[in-house]
C-alpha cells in the first residue's frame, strides 16, 4: 500500500466487509480479460459466501479460474471544496469454491438473508425448500485482506 497513513488492521477490513452493502468481485476469464460484477456478500470467519444462478458468466469464469480479488467500499463522503472523497475500504484476494454441501449452503443463504433480509426470515424455510436446488453457493476464502481509510480534515 504506498500511503500507509491510511492503512488499518485486519479487524478494520473485516468491519468494513459486514458494513458494506455489497462487494465488487473481480476475475479474470481465460484469456486474461478482466471481468467484475457488483455481489451481496456475507462474512463468516475468513470466508465470504454469495449466491448465484448455476450457470452463467461468473459461474463459468469462476469454474476456469478461482482467483478473485473483492472490493468493499463504505462511508463514502465527497469533500468537494477539498476534491477529495472521505472513505473506508478493504480489499480482499482469495479463491472461490462452489458449496456443495447442503447445510453448508442453507447455513451461508441464512447469512446473506440475515444481512440483507431481516424482515423476511420467517419465510426463510419455505423459500430453502423451493429453490435450493436451483441455487448456487460460492464461498470465497480469504488469503489477503488489506483495510484502507481517508477521513474528513
Amino acid at each position: 500500500m504506498r500511503r500507509k497513513d491510511r492503512e488499518q488492521t485486519t479487524e478494520f477490513a473485516k468491519k468494513v466487509i459486514d458494513t458494506s452493502p455489497y462487494g465488487v468481485v473481480s476475475m479474470c476469464d481465460g484469456s486474461n480479460a478482466p471481468y467484475c460484477v457488483p455481489l451481496s456478500l456475507v462474512r463468516d470467519g475468513d470466508k465470504l459466501y454469495f449466491h448465484a444462478a448455476l450457470e452463467g458468466k461468473k459461474t463459468e469464469l469462476l469454474r476456469q479460474n478461482p482467483a478473485v480479488c473483492v472490493c468493499f467500499a463504505d462511508g463514502v463522503k465527497p469533500i468537494a471544496e477539498k476534491f477529495t472523497t472521505a472513505y473506508r475500504s478493504a480489499i480482499v484476494k482469495g479463491n472461490a469454491s462452489e458449496i456443495t454441501d447442503d447445510r453448508e449452503k442453507i447455513h451461508a443463504l441464512r447469512l446473506i438473508c440475515q444481512k440483507y433480509a431481516p424482515e423476511n426470515l420467517s419465510n426463510f424455510d419455505e423459500a430453502i425448500s423451493r429453490s435450493l436446488d436451483r441455487t448456487a453457493v460460492w464461498a470465497i476464502t480469504i488469503d489477503n485482506i488489506t483495510g484502507k481509510s481517508k477521513k474528513e480534515q
